[in-house]
C-alpha cells in the first residue's frame, strides 16, 4: 500500500463501518503557537454547488482581535469518536484513550475579522481530513492571511455538517477523477469566498496562494495549471503522479506549472527511504525541468511522510502520557526534532508566500 494512504485506509475502515467509542481520559494536547503578530479567529462554513449536487465543509482561519470569544475546537464533536477510532490505531496510539473532542485550537470561534488579507487555500491528503493541517493555517493566518482548508466530501474519510449529518467515504481508489473532483472544490470554494457574510469583504482573491499536504499538495500545483487567480503553489510532500513509480504523472508532474512552486519533501515519501526530491523522483524532476517560473525546493531528511501535518506536532506530545508504538511513531514522523521540523515549515512557507502572494 502506498505511504501515502495508510491513514487514510484506517480512517476510512472506520468511517465505513467500526463502531466509534468515547474517550476514557481526558488526556488532551496542544497545537504549536502560531509565529506570527495576530490573533486569529476560525468558522466552519458550508458550502453547496447546485451545479454538482455536492456540498462541502470548509474552515475559515483570519487575524482578528485578541481575546474575542471562545476557542474554536480541533474537531466537531460528532467527529471526534470516528477520528479515534481511525487515526489512533494507525498512529501507534491506543483508542479511546484521547479526548479528541475536548482538543482546542488557538483559533477564536466565529471571531469578527479585523482587516483585508490575501488568500490561502489549502486541501488535505487522499482521503485525509482538513483538521490536520490546522497548525499549518494557524500560522499563516496568525502572519496576515485568510487560510481556506477543505474537506474533499466523498473521499474524505467523514465530513460533519452543520445539521448533524455526517457523510462518509464512498471509498474509491481512482486517483485521477478524485483530482478532478478536488481541482472543481477549490475552484468553487473560490467562487463561493466573497460571499461568505461577515468574512468575504476581508478577502483580497487579486492574492491567492494554494498549499496541501500529499495529494493535497499535487491537488494546489494541479489547481494553479488551470486556475489564474492562484499566484502560487506549495506541495508539501506530494507524488505529482497517481502511480507510487511516479510513471503516471499529473498535469503538473508532466507539463510543469506556470506559477511559482514550493516542493517540500521527507524520506517518508519514497518506496526506497531516499528523501524526495528532484533528483530523486521522476515526477518532481519532470516538474522540475517542465517549470520556468521561480521555483524551490528543501527536503527534510529525516522526516516522514505525515511530519507535514500536525501529527508531527501532537504524536510526539500524546506519547508523554498515552502507550505509542515507537515504530509506528517513527514510520509517521521520522526522526526529526518536531520544533526544528515545525520551525523549518513555517519558515519556508511563510517566506514562499510573502514574495508571491502578499
Amino acid at each position: 500500500m502506498r505511504f501515502r494512504t495508510v491513514l487514510a485506509a484506517a480512517l476510512l475502515a472506520t468511517a465505513l463501518g467500526a463502531a466509534p467509542a468515547a474517550a476514557e481520559t481526558a488526556v488532551t494536547f496542544e497545537l504549536p503557537t502560531p509565529s506570527g503578530p495576530h490573533a486569529i479567529g476560525e468558522r466552519d462554513v458550508h458550502l453547496v454547488d447546485q451545479a454538482r449536487n455536492r456540498e462541502l465543509m470548509i474552515s475559515v482561519w483570519y487575524p482578528t482581535r485578541p481575546g474575542a470569544g471562545p476557542k474554536a475546537r480541533y474537531l466537531p464533536a460528532k467527529a471526534a469518536p470516528y477520528f479515534d477510532q481511525g487515526a489512533a490505531p494507525a498512529l501507534g496510539l491506543p483508542t479511546g484513550k484521547i479526548d479528541w473532542a475536548a482538543v482546542e485550537t488557538h483559533a477564536r470561534a466565529n471571531a469578527p475579522v479585523q482587516g483585508r488579507w490575501p488568500v490561502v487555500v489549502y486541501s488535505p491528503g487522499w482521503a485525509s481530513l482538513r483538521a490536520l493541517g490546522s497548525a499549518t493555517a494557524e500560522d499563516l493566518a496568525s502572519r496576515g492571511y485568510i487560510v481556506v482548508t477543505i474537506d474533499h466530501t466523498g473521499e474524505a474519510p467523514f465530513v460533519v455538517f452543520p445539521d448533524g449529518r455526517v457523510v462518509f467515504s464512498q471509498g474509491s481508489k481512482d486517483l485521477v477523477a478524485g483530482m478532478r473532483t478536488r481541482v472543481a472544490d477549490v475552484r468553487f470554494a473560490l467562487d463561493q469566498l466573497p460571499g461568505i457574510p461577515g468574512l468575504g469583504q476581508s478577502m483580497d482573491l487579486s492574492r491567492v496562494g494554494a498549499i496541501g499536504h500529499s495529494f493535497g499538495g499535487d491537488t494546489a500545483a494541479e489547481v494553479s495549471t488551470v486556475d489564474s487567480r492562484v499566484d502560487a503553489a506549495a506541495d508539501l510532500d506530494g507524488w505529482l503522479a497517481y502511480d507510487v513509480d511516479g510513471k503516471q504523472l499529473t498535469r503538473a508532474g508532466a507539463e510543469g506549472v506556470s506559477r511559482p512552486v514550493l516542493l517540500m519533501g521527507s524520506s517518508g515519501s519514497t518506496s526506497d527511504g531516499q528523501a524526495r526530491s528532484h533528483r530523486t523522483s521522476p515526477a518532481w524532476k519532470s516538474l522540475w525541468e517542465h517549470t520556468s517560473s521561480p521555483k524551490q525546493e528543501i527536503t527534510l531528511a529525516t522526516a516522514m511522510h505525515y511530519s507535514y501535518t500536525d501529527v508531527q506536532w501532537f504524536l510526539p506530545k500524546l506519547a508523554q502520557r498515552v502507550p505509542v508504538d515507537p515504530k509506528v511513531q517513527q514510520t509517521r514522523i521520522g526522526t526529526i526534532d518536531p520544533r526544528a521540523s515545525i520551525a523549518v515549515q513555517r519558515s519556508a512557507i511563510a517566506g514562499f508566500f510573502g514574495r508571491y502572494v502578499s
